[in-house]
C-alpha cells in the first residue's frame, strides 16, 4: 500500500462572515468601495486565497512531489510524453495493472494557472492503475508566460495527442474521463464543452468530467490579485468563463469542493452544478466534508471517501 502525507484536518474552521466585516467598517467611518457581490477589493482578494481557509498551506505544497514521487516509484512502466513542442506541453502516462484497454483518467493540476506541474500530481496513480485505470498527469505552461487561451489550447491538444496514441499506450480512447482541480477544475469544464469535431476528434471525446474546487466565472478573477498574471480583459473573461458554456450534450458531470474552502469556491461549484443539469445533464454536486481545496483531490481514487465513492459510480458508467 502506498502511503502518503496525511495533513491534520481543520474542520473547525469557518470562512469569515465578510459582510459583518464590511459593516464594522462602515460603522467606523471607514472608506469601502464594493467591487463585486458586496466585496470590497481586499476581502474579494481573500475569498480567492485558496488557503485562507486553513492556518498553513506548506504541508500540502510539501505533500504534492513527495507523494508524487512515491507514486512514481510504486507504479512500474510509468512514462512521460510530450504533445506539443514546448518542455511544458508533456504528461506523465501510468499503465492499468492487468487490464487490456482499460479506460483513462487524466488529471489536471491546479496552481491559480501560474504554479505546480505534473511532477506534483502523480499521487493518484497507483489507486487508480491497481483498480483498472489508466491515469494521466497533465502538465501546461503556466502564467504569465503563456496566456490562458494558449494554456486551453494545450490542454486540448493533449487530448487530440492521447487519442492518437491510445493504441501505442494501450487505453481504451473511448473511456476518457478528465478531472482537475481548482485552476484544473475550471480546465476540466473548458475541456468537456469543446467541439472536438472541430479537432478531428468524436463529439464524445471526453465521456465524464470531474471539477473539484473549480472556478467558472472568470469576472471575479479578474478583480483579484490573480489578474496580475492573468491579464484577463472583459472579452477574454466571456470567451474563457464555462459558467456559460454547458458540456457536450450527454456528458455525466461531478462537481465536487471541499467543506473548508471559502464561500466563493463553494458558490462557483453550485452555480456551474447548476447550469449543468438546466442544461440537461446529469450532474452530481457535493461538498465535502472535513476536506479543504488542497487535500480533496487525494480521494479521487479512493471508493472508500465520499469523493471516491462517486468517481467509482461515473467511471462505471463507461
Amino acid at each position: 500500500m502506498v502511503e502518503y502525507f496525511k495533513p491534520k484536518r481543520h474542520a473547525g474552521m469557518t470562512t469569515p462572515d465578510f459582510a459583518s466585516i464590511i459593516w464594522q467598517d462602515l460603522r467606523k467611518g471607514h472608506s469601502v468601495t464594493l467591487i463585486y457581490r458586496g466585496f470590497d477589493k481586499a476581502n474579494l482578494d481573500r475569498e480567492y486565497l485558496p488557503n485562507s481557509p486553513i492556518p498553513d498551506i506548506a504541508p500540502y505544497l510539501a505533500a504534492y512531489p513527495a507523494d508524487s514521487q512515491v507514486a512514481r516509484d510504486a507504479v512500474p512502466g510509468w512514462s512521460t510524453h510530450h504533445y506539443g513542442p514546448t518542455p511544458r506541453e508533456a504528461l506523465d502516462f501510468f499503465p492499468a495493472v492487468g487490464v487490456a484497454r482499460p479506460p483513462l483518467h487524466i488529471f489536471i493540476h491546479g496552481g491559480f494557472w501560474r504554479r505546480l506541474s505534473k511532477d506534483d500530481s502523480s499521487y493518484p496513480a497507483p489507486g487508480f492503475t491497481q483498480s483498472g485505470v489508466a491515469y494521466v498527469a497533465l502538465d501546461y505552461a503556466l502564467a504569465p508566460v503563456v496566456t490562458l487561451d494558449e494554456i486551453v489550447r494545450q490542454c486540448r491538444a493533449a487530448i487530440v495527442w492521447l487519442h492518437a496514441h491510445a493504441a501505442e499506450l494501450g487505453f481504451d480512447p473511448n473511456r476518457i474521463v478528465v478531472s482537475g482541480s481548482s485552476a484544473g477544475g475550471h480546465l476540466t469544464a473548458m475541456l468537456v464543452a469543446t467541439d472536438w469535431t472541430e479537432l478531428g476528434l468524436p463529439a464524445d471525446a471526453i465521456k465524464a468530467g470531474i471539477a473539484l474546487s473549480g472556478v467558472f466565472d472568470l469576472e471575479p478573477i479578474r478583480l483579484t490579485y490573480v489578474n496580475a498574471w492573468l491579464d484577463l480583459d472583459d472579452a477574454a473573461v466571456a470567451r474563457l468563463s464555462p459558467l456559460h458554456m454547458p458540456p457536450r450534450p450527454g456528458t455525466p458531470m461531478l462537481v465536487a469542493v471541499g467543506d473548508i474552502e471559502t464561500d466563493e469556491f463553494k458558490r462557483h461549484s453550485r452555480e456551474y452544478a447548476d447550469m449543468c443539469r438546466a442544461a440537461g445533464l446529469d450532474c452530481e454536486h457535493m461538498v465535502v466534508p472535513d476536506r479543504n481545496h488542497f487535500d480533496l483531490p487525494y480521494d479521487l481514487p479512493k471508493p472508500d471517501t465520499m469523493l471516491g465513492a462517486a468517481v467509482l459510480r461515473l467511471m462505471a458508467r463507461l
